[in-house]
């Protein structure tokens, strides 16, 4: 009875974390760039003092910093030379990064753009009308301001039914 209700729970939480939303979020005016699986990890990109960049990993009860920038710190004398045994990979195709593409959801998205000339501000303004049609928002303006907030949405089961079903 024990081991039914362990391997139960076991597969109850793979299921949960199949289905937990993985969002990827742009948005260039406030500078915050991240990727979270809400409730889980979020991964975001900041900026430093010291260095260019670095990521900062938040677990539960954990916060962890990377700066994928600094050189490591291993030196080329105590690295041994060994044989490389050449393995066959399958190729990761246009279709498959294509269908992978497809399989996230556009839950906000907003472009707001000054290209600095008056004539093709107003060449691109038809065009951002007709896309706000169809989806997100899409704005010309004449101030300098310039403006991308972009959020998708994915889980992970569509992630791994899209490189199935390729």
């Amino acid at each position: 009875m024990i081991l039914i209700t362990l391997l139960l729970v076991i597969l109850l939480l793979i299921v949960g974390l199949l289905l937990i939303p993985f969002e990827i979020y742009i948005n260039t005016n406030s500078n915050q760039y991240y990727a979270q699986l809400r409730g889980l990890a979020k991964a975001s990109i900041e900026q430093d003092k010291e260095e260019v960049l670095r990521i900062r990993l938040k677990v539960p009860f954990k916060n962890f910093f990377f700066y994928p920038l600094r050189k490591s710190s291993v030196s080329q004398q105590k690295k041994t030379v060994k044989k490389k045994v050449k393995k066959k990979r399958r190729k990761i195709g246009p279709r498959r990064i294509l269908s992978v593409l497809k399989s996230f959801k556009i839950k906000k998205m907003l472009v707001d753009i000054d290209t600095g000339n008056c004539i093709t501000n107003a060449k691109l303004y038809p065009v951002f009308a007709l896309l706000n049609h169809y989806f997100g928002r899409f704005q010309i303006n004449f101030e300098g301001r310039n403006q991308m907030v972009l959020l998708l949405q994915n889980r992970p089961i569509y992630i791994i039914r899209s490189f199935i079903n390729y």
